[in-house]
Order: C-alpha cells, then sequence, then structure tokens
C-alpha cells in the first residue's frame, strides 16, 4: 500500500546530505515551507546551493537557514530588499556565494529540469552583466542567451492538501514555484494543511500528481504576527 504520510517533519527530512541543491517554494512570504525549513536546520545538513524566488526576511525562515551557516550559495531573482539583512551580511563578508537569475529565467530554468530539457534559448539577460561570458545565439534576428536546468536533490513546498499518494492542490498564491520545483527535484517534501481520503482530490484539480512526491508531511495553519509566527486560534 502506497502512503507517503510521514509522521513528523524529522522523519520526513532525514537522509538529506551535506552538499545538496535544495529548491524551497514561495514567493516573498507566500508559499514559504517554514516548518519544513526549520526541520532543515535541525536535521543539520550543511553547504547547501538553495534556490529561492528571494534570500530570506527577517530573520526567519530561509534567513534562519542562512544565518545558521547552512547555506554554500544561493541562487535567486530578489536577493535584497528592506528585511534582508542575514543575506546582506553574509554576501558583503564572502561567507555566501550569489547566483543572479531573472524570475522567467529562473522558473523556466526549474521547469527545464522536470520536463526533461537540456537547454534552451532564451532573450532575458542579453546585452548584460548577467549574459557576461555566455553562449548567445541569435535567431530570425533575435539576440537570445542560453540558459540550462537547475536541477534539485530536494525540494521542500507548502502545499493545502494532500493525500496518501501524494497528491497536492495548493491555495492562490502559495502555489508559486512548488509545482515546478516537485518535477525537477529527486525527493519532494510537501506540508499540507489537510490530508483527505483517496479519491477525494478531483483529478482535474490536482497539482502535483503523486508521482512527484516523496513525503507529504500535515501541519498546523500559522498566522502571521508581529515578532514571528504562531499557530492560528
Amino acid at each position: 500500500m502506497i502512503d507517503k504520510i510521514a509522521r513528523s517533519v524529522a522523519d520526513a527530512m532525514s537522509g538529506i546530505q551535506d552538499g545538496s541543491t535544495v529548491l524551497i517554494g514561495g514567493f516573498g512570504t507566500a508559499g514559504i515551507p517554514l516548518e519544513l525549513i526549520e526541520g532543515l536546520i535541525e536535521q543539520g545538513a550543511k553547504d547547501l546551493t538553495v534556490v529561492n524566488n528571494n534570500a530570506g526576511n527577517g530573520e526567519t525562515g530561509l534567513a534562519a537557514l542562512l544565518k545558521a551557516g547552512r547555506v554554500r550559495k544561493i541562487i535567486c531573482s530578489f536577493p535584497r530588499q528592506v528585511d534582508s539583512q542575514i543575506f546582506d551580511g553574509l554576501y558583503r563578508s564572502g561567507k555566501l556565494e550569489l547566483e543572479l537569475v531573472p524570475q522567467g529565467n529562473l522558473a523556466e530554468r526549474i521547469r527545464a529540469a522536470g520536463a526533461g530539457i537540456g537547454a534552451f534559448f532564451c532573450p532575458t539577460g542579453y546585452g548584460t552583466e548577467l549574459a557576461k561570458g555566455r553562449e548567445t545565439r541569435e535567431i530570425d534576428g533575435k539576440h537570445y542567451v542560453l540558459e540550462y536546468p537547475i536541477y534539485g536533490d530536494v525540494a521542500l513546498v507548502k502545499a493545502e492538501t494532500g493525500d496518501r499518494w501524494g497528491n497536492l492542490n495548493y491555495r492562490m498564491a502559495a502555489r508559486n514555484f512548488g509545482p515546478v520545483m516537485a518535477m525537477a527535484s529527486k525527493k519532494t517534501i510537501a506540508t499540507v494543511h489537510e490530508i483527505v481520503e483517496l479519491g477525494a482530490l478531483d483529478p482535474e484539480s490536482i497539482v502535483t500528481p503523486g508521482v512527484f512526491v516523496k513525503h507529504v508531511v500535515k501541519v498546523d495553519r500559522i498566522a502571521t504576527e508581529a515578532g514571528g509566527f504562531k499557530k492560528a486560534a
């Protein structure tokens, strides 16, 4: 019997190796799998390459992972913002490597990994510092830059609903990078707020099929407030 429901975050996070590439879903603070990031910190894997939309907010979530010294390199689109002090300090001191990727390119590079595409040409970034030293090509009078897929050893995503086969649905903007990251990784771990019986999810509404998911962990819904996070009443 297929049952991908993990007993705890710690159980789901076991086996993540030092040096892994970890794809972490989320757009800003929407859809960040906070419990899984906290579990990764407790699990202890280090020398990680992390792929995310940004480089962390405040002192929680991805910022806490950076602060713990577990990340060697980050690949993202928006590393700096008003509350990115953890990233700023590490990057300026030479303790963190950055690969800056335009957001559309980031999503497509991850999608390409899941789709089995070896490489692709994209016009974004042509003629800028981002294309320096990269292969370019003119196609039908337009200039393109060669981009390569981003594969993950592990993907950490936040979903809304799942079942024991690992089928997932998402809530609104929390969906963001989750589906493509799940397809691009060898091992996907997802949190959900509700686990339903098999057949309860309309097959036409399933966003991430269970074939792309290794573990599902049920977590309490949380609410943001000043000073951090708490369990919702």
